[in-house]
């Protein structure tokens, strides 16, 4: 009960409620299990985590679907069934060219036909065990597993949703917000209270989700370009003093690649941390770091252990790390390791 109450604290305050942050599920637990499949997320709560994030495309039919992108060539099984050889075709997104098969071309009912894959099977090859056993999700039914878990364990799982490429799914005649608002609202998570947290690396679709919502926005930034929506803007000047007031305006969070706050060297090594939690903190945002990553493929050098980029490196230690460098949540594959780590 204890910890329901300060996840639900931390997810709705404008400033820390503990010493621990909270330990977000990115897709699931995704580090041992496909992700974004009821198995990763129902995993991922048993491993601890307080939120499951869900990355949310549309399908032909407007329905929100849970894959990381909306090409799903590489996350579900769609290349082998002949019914859907001609859909293949090739889309810029964001300016970049992709070659697949993209949600868009798929109506709900085509799309709860395929089963997804694991997306790194060379570096999660245990994971490859179970492909094919999971049909792709709505938004609706990832709301429905947080629900369910929060009522079997007695802790408040929140839901953390990212709209992915909003520009791009308006510009094909699939604008998201009022689809997104209407679903929030059919599914009670519009409020300030609401167990959720709504996130995209685009500035526009925020900005205006404050003005119709009161649910607690995130705004992710990377490590090198910009928002899609915004060639005007880098994500570098986000994250200076000026322009994390600026997202205060509109966002309750800030959401940077991890990098930013324990920058690398030129030899890949950790540095001390950066300015940016202070800055965000100072601005009245709270920090949340994407994404860590067991693989020494993600790690700084002197986190790897072992010889292969599989193999698992020290994740827990680097998550300790970033608890020192006083971030408020984790995105994690590993939800187990970084809650132990944390605790």
């Amino acid at each position: 009960m204890i910890r329901a109450i300060l996840t639900a604290l931390i997810l709705l305050t404008g400033t820390p409620a503990v010493a621990q942050p909270l330990v977000i599920a990115h897709r699931g637990a995704s580090g041992e299990r496909p992700e974004h499949t009821r198995s990763a997320y129902e995993l991922a709560v048993e491993q601890g985590a307080d939120v499951i994030e869900p990355d949310l495309v549309l399908s032909k039919d407007g329905v929100f679907i849970d894959r990381h992108e909306n090409e799903i060539g590489g996350t579900t099984d769609v290349a082998d069934r002949p019914e859907f050889a001609d859909r293949k075709t090739t889309r810029t997104i964001d300016g970049v060219a992709t070659t697949g098969w993209f949600t868009e071309d798929f109506t709900l009912a085509e799309l709860k036909t395929l089963r997804a894959r694991e997306r790194l099977p060379d570096l999660r090859p245990g994971n490859v065990a179970h492909d094919g056993r999971d049909p792709i999700l709505t938004f609706e039914e990832v709301v429905a597993i947080a629900r369910e878990a929060s009522a079997r364990t007695g802790r408040t799982i929140a839901v953390a949703p990212e709209l992915k490429h909003p520009t791009y799914f308006a510009g094909i005649g699939l604008p998201m917000e009022d689809a997104f608002v209407a679903e929030l609202e059919r599914l009670g998570l519009a409020g300030a209270d609401a167990p959720i947290l709504i996130q995209c690396f685009e500035v526009g679709p925020l900005e205006r989700l404050a003005r119709r919502i009161d649910a607690p926005l995130v705004q992710l930034v990377g490590a090198g370009g910009g928002p899609a929506d915004r060639p005007d803007l880098t994500y570098a000047e986000m994250i200076a003093p000026e322009g994390l007031r600026a997202v205060a305006a509109y966002a309750r969070w800030i959401a940077p690649e991890m990098t930013l706050v324990l920058p690398r060297d030129s030899a890949g090594r950790s540095t001390a941390p950066s300015a940016l939690v202070g800055d965000a903190h100072a601005a009245g945002l709270k920090v949340v770091v994407w994404t860590l990553r067991a693989e020494n493929a993600f790690l700084p050098v002197e986190r790897r252990r072992g010889e292969a980029m599989a193999d698992h490196g020290d994740m827990a230690g680097y998550a300790q790390a970033f608890a020192g460098a006083g971030v408020d949540a984790l995105f994690s594959d590993f939800p187990r390791i970084v809650d132990r780590a944390l605790k």
